[in-house]
């Protein structure tokens, strides 16, 4: 066979000896020039075509989350309908698992239904309570999402304890939700990442109703404020509408609820406490519990559809009463939502840097000085809501005197000195009490307070909570208020990032701190 490069032999007739054609000195080296040219040029051209296909597939353009203030950069794979891909091309271009669109068909859309993607599961639920309730509620939901396998779409915070005639505040406008997936290492989406904020389509939704199986006070499935802000409910007036009101639970929603079975409940003596485990409401998540509890749905309010449980969007109605094996296990050091989720669940840089800002005023920091904040003591006084929980016992026996938080914060300094070497003076009092002779005790402490004076005209009415909850986590040591969950998470922020040292005053009764 001959060969593309070969060449022709030819026969001279007069010698009878066969002889190459080009057998010349001078015709040799023009052989060798042209075969070396031509070898030259097809390098040279495999050369090109490979480095500038492997370019096209390495050069993607850049995709930002929705929400480009607080999403990673990744890259979006070129339409490969548009290109041939080879199979090594194929793996050259992988999206981060972790970023929303590695998770969702798109950016966010009209309706959520659309965005999500048929090979993967997902898991949503709705806030009712206060602020620092529903960010627990939140770490519920992710630790629901992990145990099941599920990514979690979190809604965003409504103004329990802010007003009700303010905007909610999404989740990651609060808390660093990329730095989040880092530490978790699993997706995390907003629901704006999901479905357009602006978005006027109602999308009805089958769910599980929780909250009817762990009280006997109702059957009713639990309401939010925020299913009309998803438009998974009717639209109302935050102003006028009574169920945005914290004393009527039934916000209009377009939940088509299935009631879970009694037996779902933790402790079924205990009639006050309605807490359920993580794992007993996992099992709805897998048809050897869901199939034989289908019983008939409640028809959505709105479109009066009749649906069962989601089982692409599993959903539950409320789970911040939620645990592993007994209630209100957040203050335990095995809390499970705690070691895996909210202890990764740091502040933006944007709202740190704000607090920051606020503690280096109260210390008389020049605001163009380099040096850095000096540790301090943060002290959380909760009082003005607790006055319900005290019953007959008069308040000024119920809640603990200042002399208690005083010598608390004597003992986290001493400790501080003997552990770290470090002496702290700085202590920066936050509490909502609003009695001014009550500040008259502190005053004389040389506490510092913080000046939210100007806080909401400049930065928005939900900044003075969310400045004083960054504060609050930010000291080397806490003197918190028992039984308070903004001062159960405060300290457990500090003792995590910060090697902080704590007290917790206890109350309730006359020297109930004297321990």
């Amino acid at each position: 066979m001959v060969s593309f490069f070969s060449f022709n032999l030819k026969s001279d007739p007069e010698s009878g000896v066969s002889y190459n054609n080009y057998s010349t000195p001078r015709s040799r080296r023009r052989q060798l020039a042209c075969v070396s040219l031509g070898s030259l040029s097809m390098v040279i051209f495999l050369f090109i075509w490979n480095s500038q296909s492997h370019i096209y597939w390495q050069e993607a353009t850049p995709v930002s989350s929705p929400n480009t203030d607080h999403a990673t950069s990744s890259s979006r794979p070129t339409n490969s309908s548009s290109v041939p891909q080879t199979p090594e091309q194929s793996h050259a271009i992988e999206l981060d698992p972790l970023h929303p669109l590695a998770v969702l068909n798109g950016p966010p859309m009209e309706r959520f239904a659309d965005n999500l993607r048929p090979d993967i599961q997902y898991i949503s639920s709705w806030p009712n309570s206060g602020w620092t309730n529903d960010v627990m509620t939140y770490a519920n939901l992710v630790y629901l999402g992990l145990i099941t396998e599920r990514v979690p779409i979190i809604p965003p915070f409504t103004p329990s304890h802010v007003g009700w005639d303010v905007a909610p505040i999404p989740f990651g406008d609060v808390f660093d939700v990329p730095r989040m997936r880092k530490l978790i290492g699993k997706p995390i989406l907003e629901w704006r990442e999901v479905k357009k904020s602006d978005s006027e389509t109602l999308e009805a939704l089958g769910c599980w109703n929780v909250w009817g199986s762990v009280q006997k006070s109702h059957s009713e499935a639990r309401g939010s404020a925020v299913l009309p802000i998803l438009k998974l409910g009717r639209p109302v007036s935050f102003l006028t509408d009574g169920c945005l009101r914290r004393t009527n639970l039934f916000c209009p929603k377009d939940i088509s609820y299935t009631k879970t079975p009694d037996w779902i409940k933790l402790v079924p003596e205990w009639e006050h406490d309605p807490h359920t485990t993580f794992w007993t409401l996992a099992r709805f998540a897998y048809p050897d519990t869901r199939t034989p509890n289908l019983i008939p749905p409640q028809p959505s309010p709105a479109q009066q559809l009749s649906l069962p449980p989601d089982e692409h969007l599993l959903c539950y109605d409320y789970l911040y009463y939620v645990s592993t094996q007994q209630p209100f296990e957040w203050d335990m050091d095995y809390n499970a939502p705690w070691r895996f989720v909210a202890r990764y669940m740091h502040w933006t840089p944007r709202l740190e840097d704000l607090a920051d800002s606020y503690v280096r005023h109260a210390m008389g920091i020049d605001p163009s000085s380099n040096e850095p904040t000096p540790p301090y003591i943060a002290v959380h006084v909760r009082r003005h809501d607790f006055a319900g929980w005290c019953g007959d016992v008069p308040l000024e026996d119920c809640f603990a005197p200042v002399s208690a938080y005083e010598r608390r914060v004597h003992e986290v300094q001493d400790e501080i000195l003997e552990k770290k070497g470090i002496t702290v003076n700085h202590v920066i009092i936050l509490s909502d009490e609003d009695d001014t002779a009550w500040w008259q005790q502190v005053d004389p402490l040389g506490w510092l307070r913080i000046d939210h004076s100007q806080t909401a005209e400049k930065h928005g009415p939900w900044y003075p909570v969310l400045i004083d909850a960054v504060i609050q986590s930010g000291g080397l040591g806490f003197v918190g208020t028992d039984k308070s969950t903004m001062s159960i998470l405060a300290r457990r922020r500090a003792q995590e990032w910060h090697d902080a040292t704590y007290r917790m005053v206890r109350w309730g009764s006359a020297d109930a701190d004297l321990h």
